[in-house]
């Protein structure tokens, strides 16, 4: 269901997170913390004032943000806008094989940073995610820790882009 811009200003602070509250994976505290910014000229200043309460936020609560995200490749439940990301790139029809690949290099990552690879997979291939992992393994944990947030930042602007309508 497509909705406004102006249906967003013009919401309650329930309705607003009822709206808003599953764009960012499993953190509905975004959209309660970025209602007090309302009205929005735009989505993208939605998406700017999301942000920036991700960005002022806790370390510790930031990494809860990237441990919210489900390992990509996954054969278990996932949130319906990361379900349906992941069929995209082809990720639900993965080979046994390119599975234990997969699951082989999210362990492997996990470890490493301590939170699930995060990666905007819109319009890539299951071949260009597996690329991405194999490079990313190799940043330093502040480098990967920025590029997690850079990479949530497109994921929501792709989510925000198809639900409102300017």
């Amino acid at each position: 269901m497509k909705i406004t811009i102006e249906k967003i200003n013009e919401s309650s602070r329930e309705q607003f997170v009822e709206f808003l509250g599953d764009i960012f994976e499993h953190s509905p505290w975004i959209a309660v913390s970025a209602y007090g910014a309302r009205p929005f000229a735009s989505v993208d200043a939605l998406h700017t004032a999301m942000i920036n309460v991700v960005r002022e936020s806790r370390v510790e609560t930031i990494v809860d943000l990237f441990r919210a995200h489900p390992d990509l490749g996954t054969r278990l439940a996932v949130a319906e806008y990361s379900a349906q990301e992941q069929q995209g790139a082809g990720l639900n029809q993965l080979t046994p094989e390119e599975y234990e690949r997969f699951y082989s290099l999210n362990q492997t990552y996990m470890r490493t940073f301590g939170f699930p690879f995060i990666l905007a997979v819109r319009g890539k291939k299951k071949e260009d995610i597996l690329d991405a992992m194999n490079a990313r393994i190799w940043n330093t944990a502040s480098e990967e820790a920025e590029q997690a947030l850079l990479e949530i930042e497109k994921i929501t602007r792709f989510r925000l882009r198809d639900l409102i309508i300017e």
